[in-house]
């Protein structure tokens, strides 16, 4: 459908593709995103698992971990299927229909992310600098509200997205440059004015990751001022590892996406294969690093992972 972009209904279907240049590989790249693929499916797992049946998990951190291992498995079904077609199956088109669903679910799954990471940095603000008040201010209702709203809100933000796209009149060879669909990828196919669809994008990207990034560094500058009114420098040093799993999570969900967004608007003479290693990064790294981080900083959940699977106490 490359010199046709309309199918039968009168929407348009696109073209996904792999890396460029690499298409004599497609079967080893997969072999590669398979493995990456089943650590993240795999270990998120485990991860929920291990939180249900572990009685001393039953905390709201370990609840927020227990959220955040679900997205990220949203996150790896969502790209799944058309990265095994394109890459295994050289299945590379897709309708306008399934191409929105997945950019939605894509999109909706990594501002859920992005909500989590910061109720998580609230947990951690709470519990060092309020710890006679944790129990008190994260309750098990509130928790419960807390999850819910960064759902909605993600929810209301990328609801919007498809309805904006399908307003355009795509006239073009839809050719797109990844193997699954996204919306900065897909706004710039339209023969149409697309300033709306620009403009909204930027608007949601500042409300929901730049502020959720700056609450995240403020809470981070609160906890850090209380740490260093520790005497003791062993404490301090505790303290601030109760942290590392999280900073670690904060850094390869937003590095990656801040390098996302500086190629699509700055890097539009750099190769296609920098666009595409950089989603891929942005898609692939955060859910396979997240379960592995907390797995070996989180003494609880290493020890119940090692009963589970080695049959031994860590």
């Amino acid at each position: 459908m490359r010199g046709d972009p309309l199918n039968h209904s009168g929407l348009p279907s696109f073209t996904l593709t792999g890396l460029p240049g690499l298409e004599t590989s497609q079967h080893w790249i997969f072999l590669l995103l398979g493995a990456l693929y089943i650590v993240s499916i795999v270990g998120n797992a485990l991860i929920l698992f291990t939180v249900k049946e572990e009685q001393s998990l039953h905390q709201p951190m370990y609840y927020f971990l227990s959220l955040l291992s679900i997205n990220d498995l949203g996150v790896s079904f969502s790209t799944l299927p058309t990265v095994l077609g394109t890459f295994c199956l050289h299945l590379t088109e897709i309708s306008f229909n399934s191409c929105i669903a997945q950019m939605f679910f894509i999109h909706f799954f990594s501002f859920i992310e992005s909500g989590i990471l910061l109720v998580m940095s609230f947990d951690r603000y709470v519990a060092i600098c309020h710890p006679l008040r944790y129990i008190t201010v994260l309750t098990d209702g509130r928790v419960v509200k807390m999850g819910l709203s960064v759902i909605m809100r993600s929810f209301c933000m990328i609801f919007p997205l498809p309805l904006l796209l399908k307003r355009l009149a795509f006239c073009k060879a839809n050719v797109l440059s990844h193997a699954y669909c996204l919306h900065p990828d897909l706004i710039r196919l339209p023969c149409g004015d697309i300033t709306i669809n620009n403009i909204f994008g930027l608007c949601i990207v500042i409300s929901t990751f730049g502020l959720d990034l700056a609450l995240i560094f403020l809470s981070y500058v609160l906890i850090l001022r209380s740490v260093l009114a520790i005497a003791s420098r062993e404490e301090r040093i505790k303290t601030l590892n109760t942290c590392v799993s999280h900073m670690c999570a904060v850094l390869i969900f937003y590095v990656p996406k801040v390098g996302v967004s500086m190629v699509a608007r700055y890097g539009r003479h750099a190769p296609k294969y920098v666009h595409t290693v950089m989603s891929l990064i942005y898609l692939f790294v955060p859910p396979m690093l997240n379960p592995v981080i907390y797995s070996i900083k989180t003494k609880e959940i290493r020890r119940k992972l090692c009963k589970i699977l080695l049959g031994t106490k860590f």
